[in-house]
């Protein structure tokens, strides 16, 4: 009797040749990556990075993270738990929550793990989650995580989220949103969202990320800007990657809430704590932030002369509210030939297809930063409206 294909003996390379189909559809699609390697110094206009205020090379950044590094060697060594926790942890964590309006705080090695602890210690087996449907993927994957029911709701409906809240039957639910979308930079209405929670007695955890040192006077994030930082029932996670020119992430809120999160989250339990360069690198960033507030308005001024520029060459470009600008492009193929063309003639821009965008329209995304000139800008504007495919 023969044996059935699977249970025979295949050959070495046989064990992962699907692969190749895999890849093929990819580059059939326009959906293939690849890793480029930048030089330390570029001369193009970067407009496809995070660094919103410039501070990844501000020189007191940089000095920060290199003075930690001789004292307290390259990595942290352990689990922030076992020996992987310094003073730079403990200050930034301090003066991070200070900064944010929040009772307290817990740094984590990346922002992807940050909204995985928080999620995976405020959501478990029997509570509800209920998410927009175009949330980061660490948000996404930190639901799935979690065990909870989770609801994906419309964008931005509040009154889905009232639905789906009033007529639940688990004892604990969370809504779960990012307050600055990482695709086309929308805003979220998070007092008309807390409204809708407290009216039913839910939690609200708001990804951070792209607000931190872009919404609100002082760049403390959208939270504090709606007047809900330090609410009781609402945590947020940062991370120190963007606007603070670091790496790392945070979770902010409650006492109780970053006492739990530090007892159960398994990507803060058994992972290495972030290395002392880094935390030294946000913490320089952090103050350097509350000395200097004008980079939140002049980054803001940036995303809107582009917009306006783009907007007033035809470019299907949506709108402006914080510092990514989002720009259509017809397919995955044309957006991948249109930033090739803009990287050529020196403008760096980035290319978001699918699975990275919530629909199915691929984009260019642009993020503005606070140490662009409006020469550099219009410049930008110039070579993107130029080099638009036909």
């Amino acid at each position: 009797m023969d044996r059935p294909e699977h249970a025979r003996q295949p050959s070495p390379e046989a064990v992962f040749g699907w692969l190749d189909d895999s890849a093929r559809r990819r580059e059939r699609a326009g959906l293939r990556r690849h890793l480029r390697v930048r030089d330390a110094t570029d001369p193009g206009i970067n407009l496809a990075g995070n660094d919103y205020l410039g501070l990844a090379t501000h020189p007191e950044v940089t000095a920060a993270a290199a003075g930690a590094a001789t004292v307290w060697g390259a990595g942290a060594g352990a689990a922030r738990l076992v020996t992987g926790t310094t003073r730079l942890h403990e200050e930034l964590e301090r003066e991070l929550a200070a900064f944010c309006g929040t009772e307290a705080a817990l740094v984590f090695s990346s922002g992807y793990l940050a909204n995985l602890g928080a999620l995976t210690s405020l959501c478990r087996p029997g509570s509800l989650v209920a998410a927009d449907a175009t949330n980061h993927a660490s948000l996404i994957d930190g639901c799935r995580l979690s065990g909870a029911e989770v609801v994906d709701l419309p964008h931005h409906d509040a009154t889905a989220l009232e639905k789906v809240l009033a007529d639940r039957r688990q004892p604990r639910a969370l809504v779960v949103t990012e307050s600055v979308f990482s695709v086309d930079g929308d805003l979220t209405a998070l007092d008309e969202l807390a409204t809708v929670c407290r009216r039913h007695g839910a939690g609200l955890l708001v990804d951070e990320a792209h607000a931190l040192g872009v919404i609100g006077e002082r760049g403390q994030g959208a939270l504090g800007a709606a007047g809900l930082a330090g609410s009781p029932d609402t945590v947020a996670t940062v991370t120190l990657s963007k606007s603070l020119g670091a790496q790392g992430g945070a979770v902010l809120g409650p006492h109780r809430v970053i006492e739990h999160v530090l007892n159960s989250a398994r990507g803060f339990l058994f992972d290495t704590g972030l290395a002392p360069a880094c935390a030294a690198g946000a913490l320089a960033g952090l103050r350097v932030l509350v000395r200097e507030p004008g980079r939140v308005a002049r980054v803001r001024a940036v995303a809107a002369r582009l917009h306006a520029g783009l907007a007033a060459a035809g470019l299907p470009v949506a709108p402006a509210q914080a510092a990514v600008v989002s720009v259509r492009a017809g397919s995955a193929h044309g957006a991948v030939a249109w930033r090739d063309a803009c990287r050529a003639a020196g403008v760096e821009v980035g290319c978001f297809r699918p699975p990275s965008v919530p629909d199915r329209f691929s984009r260019l995304r642009l993020t503005a930063r606070a140490d662009l000139t409006d020469d550099q800008v219009d410049r930008a504007v110039q070579v993107i409206t130029d080099c638009r495919p036909d």
